[in-house]
Parts: structure tokens; sequence; C-alpha cells
């Protein structure tokens, strides 16, 4: 054992359940490493068409099977902040990887879509499901099966837990995950959140909120808040998939690209054709899972890894459940503060010692599985580092601070913000939620109150401005689950919410929809299922019902006679016009396959 008998005891189960799943599962990975080098099994043609556009030195190394070749997945575009950065990735990978003795040849590219520019929008009902079209669309570059190992690079929300998808479902290669880095700081994240309250309430036009948005998000990178952007970054690092310290170096700068040439040339050093062979599917196991869920808890992470890890779990033949994450949520402190839990932003973390202050705190207090298998080689006590630029231009490590740098923002255990991690799962007799309860106050997370019930966030925009929502209530907003309409985000609810919740009201939202990585302090039961439209009671819900939401005490019920609830149907609703338009009506196939939240809300 490495880690406290609470994680080892979940671990264990999460072991024992996925037995017969994980078997079957490695079974598929050692068979398809077991024929070696793939461009072995590959026909003349196929190999000439592989290396057809190459220069004469790749081709000639690729026509036979000693020098590894790398594959590059990439989610490049330069409309995303994010992404941008990785323009001159396969340039930097490619030069990397020739110095290393390899090759390496952009595989294919995969969609990327922000959900900072969707919000509100149709296109938001693509967002979920762009990240199984992402797991898909990496397969097809990989099943060229031209491939020793694989870089992915991606950043943002749905791009990454795609891309690892993806990875495991190749998981007999070698996969490391290339970031690019966070934004520099701009304007305070809660400053902006300041004045898109005061849009809200009609006290600053358009003008000002753009201004303020725009100091916000103003560069490249990723964007500075701890949503599922730099969610996604915490993860692949504390699972071992990127190398020690590179989540939150700052994009364009000597450090980022010689972390970027060094994954590249590790990635090249782990394949079959080395001493070191990683496959991807054999690495990510429940210890890593586990470790991923510890993470998330103790840094106040994104509400939509409750569903994300899920899914990912499942690609490695791993069962993963909401009750496993908010046992490993009741036994891991908080330890960061970042907004939308605190003041502070994803650089403030990482200066105050970032990712390897973070390792070394959990693993000294036995809350991660230390015994694992990482890119970098085995155990995860290498993470625990501080990663600088060496005189010599290469990466440099040295043990990560022993101290914070600012323990209001990076706490050690010792002065953990709570004793929680803050992500809880709700029941009751209006089925499953999750709640994320680290950046609510203690006295809003009970709230008892009548129900008015919407079918569109758009809806409760209206009742706000047309000063209908002054009072005490609980917003119940449904047919927003994955088969419904693709289970957008409703985050342009927060400051309006937030109004209210300021004016003394006392308010809440229930929903089969999401919240996003950034759920705020305002108490919001999400991922509400079985959702409206799979025969949930969240569909029986009338205005004027009482609702009780108690995130302490873990529940979610509506508080109506259980034999008249039981004679209630669900109340029909027309979404068709919610099916098409930016592309919703390519997605018909995807509704009528989604699994529930609890399940990860894949289509496969």
């Amino acid at each position: 054992m490495t880690a406290r008998r609470e994680i080892e005891a979940v671990t264990a189960r999460i072991r024992e359940r996925s037995r017969k799943t994980r078997e079957a599962y490695l079974a598929r990975v050692d068979e398809a490493a077991a024929n070696g080098p793939h461009r072995t099994v590959l026909s003349c043609g196929n190999l000439a068409h592989g290396f057809a556009a190459c220069g004469p030195h790749d081709k000639a190394a690729l026509s036979g099977d000693v020098v590894p070749n790398l594959g590059i997945i990439t989610a490049y575009n330069d409309m995303l902040s994010a992404h941008q950065p990785y323009e001159p990735y396969p340039r930097l990978i490619k030069e990397a990887a020739h110095e290393a003795g390899g090759i390496a040849q952009v595989a294919g590219g995969v969609p990327a879509m922000c959900d900072g520019v969707t919000q509100g929008q149709p296109g938001m009902e693509l967002s979920l499901f762009s990240r199984d079209v992402i797991a898909l669309a990496a397969a097809v570059g990989l099943s060229h099966n031209m491939f020793d190992a694989a870089v992915f690079l991606g950043i943002c929300d749905k791009i990454v837990p795609g891309l690892v998808v993806a990875a495991l479902s190749f998981g007999h290669l070698p996969a490391v995950f290339i970031p690019a880095g966070p934004m520099t700081s701009g304007l305070p994240n809660d400053e902006k959140s300041k004045v898109r309250q005061l849009f809200a309430e009609g006290k600053v036009g358009r003008e000002a909120l753009l201004e303020a948005e725009a100091k916000s998000y103003h560069g490249p990178g990723t964007c500075t808040f701890y949503g599922t952007a730099n969610s996604n970054q915490m993860l692949m690092e504390i699972m071992g998939l990127h190398t020690p310290g590179s989540s939150f170096v700052n994009p364009n700068t000597p450090l980022r690209d010689a972390l970027t040439r060094e994954a590249a040339k590790r990635a090249l050093a782990i394949t079959a054709l080395g001493n070191e062979f990683t496959p991807a599917g054999r690495m990510i196991d429940e210890r890593s899972i586990v470790n991923g869920v510890v993470g998330l808890n103790a840094t106040g992470g994104s509400t939509n890894h409750t569903i994300h890890l899920i899914a990912i779990a499942a690609a490695a033949g791993i069962k993963l459940t909401w009750a496993d994450i908010a046992e490993v949520s009741a036994n891991v402190p908080l330890l960061a503060r970042v907004y939308p839990n605190g003041l502070a932003d994803v650089n403030h973390f990482h200066a105050a010692g970032g990712m390897g202050f973070l390792v070394r705190e959990l693993l000294d207090a036995g809350l991660l599985h230390e015994d694992v298998q990482t890119i970098w080689g085995p155990g995860l006590r290498p993470y625990a580092i501080e990663a600088k630029l060496g005189k010599d231009g290469t990466v440099a490590r040295e043990p990560a601070p022993a101290v914070s740098g600012n323990e209001k923002v990076l706490a050690p255990v010792a002065k953990a913000f709570q004793p929680t991690g803050g992500i809880r799962v709700l029941k009751g007799n209006l089925g499953q939620a999750i709640i994320k309860t680290s950046a609510v106050r203690p006295e809003h997370r009970v709230v008892e109150a009548p129900a008015i019930v919407f079918t569109a966030q758009e809806d409760l925009q209206a009742a706000f401005k047309a000063g209908e929502l002054d009072r005490d209530f609980i917003a119940v907003i449904r047919y927003q689950g994955p088969k419904a309409n693709g289970m957008p985000e409703l985050h342009k609810l927060t400051p309006l919410l937030g109004v209210l919740q300021d004016r003394g009201y006392r308010v809440a939202l229930v929903t089969d929809g999401r919240m996003s990585g950034a759920s705020g302090k305002v108490p919001a039961a999400i991922h509400v299922t079985p959702e409206a439209l799979d025969g949930g009671a969240i569909g029986k819900v009338r205005d004027g019902d009482v609702v009780r939401l108690d995130a302490e005490a873990g529940t979610l019920e509506i508080l109506v006679e259980a034999k008249e609830l039981g004679q209630r149907e669900p109340e029909p609703v027309d979404l068709a016009h919610r099916h098409y338009g930016m592309g919703r009506e390519l997605f018909a196939g995807f509704r009528a396959l989604a699994s529930r939240a609890d399940q990860g809300a894949a289509v496969f």
C-alpha cells in the first residue's frame, strides 16, 4: 500500500468492480502490442502512401522497422486562445524527434471548440458531444498504424478528455500529452465577475462588459480561472501523462519550448523499440484514475470531470462511479483557492508552488498512490518538483518548495482550507445530482423554497429582466440532459442567480444540464439523473412545489407525497426547435445513443 486506507479502499472496490472489463481490455492491449512496430504489417503500397510526403531521410528511416515514428494528434486552431500556441509545435516535435533518432508525423487533427464562445448559444449544445467526436477523430488519425507512440496536443474542456479516450483506445501505444500553458494574468477574475453582475442588473452597458471580458481574456493560452481547461492540465500531470512540472508554464517562453522538445523525446524513449516500453493502456490503471479524482478534489476542480473521468476510466475497462468520487472527496482536503473557489488565478497557483507542491503534500499525507507508472518512469514522487530552464536551454528540475509561496492560494495539508474536497453527490426522490460546495459559503448550502420551472435558460433570463424573480426560489431547468439537447452548460445563469443571492434571497439551481468548471457561489444541483427526457422525476416538478437542496446532508428532494409524485407524468415539451441549426441536426444519433451523466454521457 502507498496510500491511506480510505483511498486504498476506494481503489480496491473499483478494481474488484472492474475486474472482468479491465482484464478484457488489457488482453486487447497486449494482443495489439505483441505485434511489435506496426509498420511491419503494412504492405509496400500501404507504407509508400504513409511516407509519400516525407523527405528522403524520413522515407529511408520509415521503410525499415527499427526507427520509432511518433504520431502527432493536434487540436490546433487559431481562434481558441489556448490552442493557438500549438501552431509551431509540430515543427518543434519533428526537430526533437530527429535529434533523438526518430521520426514524427502529424497523424491528424481534431476539432476544438470554445465553450466561452458558445455559452448561451446554440453551439453549446454540441459541446459535450464534441468530446466523443474528438475521440473518434483521433482514432481515425492513429488508425493508419504507422506509429510507435503518440503525442496529443490539446488543452480545453472536452478536448483533453476526448484525446485521453482515444489514447486509451490505442492503449498499446505510449501516449504523452503536451500542454501549451495558461495566458498571463489579466483583469482579476473577481473584478470580471462583478462587472458581469452589474451588467445583469443593467447598471453598466455592453461596452463596459466587453472591455472587462477582453482585459480578462487577453492573449494566447488557457483562460486563467480554474475551470475545466486548467483542471484538465492538473489531471494530466497528476495521472502521469505530462512530463513533470509542465502544466502551467506560460506559452511562447523558452521553458515552454524546452518542455515541448523534452516531451517528444520522452515519447520516443518509451516505445516498444526501447527498454522502457510504457503503453498507455497498462500505465493508466485504477490507481491513476483515483489519483486524478484526488487531484480534482484537492484543487476544487471542474464538476465536468464527474462526467469525463467516468468516460475516461471506461475507455480503460475501469468502472468509476459518482459514489467513488464522493467518497474520495470526503477524505481529501481542499488545498487550493483558485477562482471561482478564491480570488487567485492559475498563474498565482503556479507561482505559489503549483503542481509540485501539491503532489508532494498529497503524497506525504498518503492521499495519492505513489506506486503508479507514469510516462516519466515508475512512481509519482518525481512529479514533486519545480521545472526551470537550465543553462544549456534544456529543462532543469529541483524539489518543490518546502513552503507555499502564498498559503491563501495553495495551502499545506496541515492548513487545508476545508477538510473535504467539496464535490458531493445529492440523492433523493429527484434522482442523483452533483454539487460543488467548495465555492459556496456554508450559510448558502441548504435551500428550501418553491420551484420555478423552466425548459431553457433564456426563459429564466427573461424572467429576471422582467423583475419576476425577486423572491426565494429554486430554479428547476430541465430538458437539458444528454438525450434532450446534448447537456449544455448553463453558465450564463451564474451572474443572475448571484445578483439575487446578494440581494438576500435564498436561491439555488436544479438542472439535468451542466454548470461548467466555473460553478460558483450559488448552490447548484447539476447533472440530475435520470434526466427529464429519460423519465426522471425532474420532469414532474411543477411551479410552486417546494424543493429542498441540502448540500450538507447530501439530499435533493421535492416535498410532495410519494403517491402524488408517482401518479404524475413528466410534463411534455417540444424540443424540435433545439435539434436543428448550428449543426445540431447532425447529432441526432448522438442524442439517441448518449448514456446517463453518471455513466459518462458517452455515445460509445
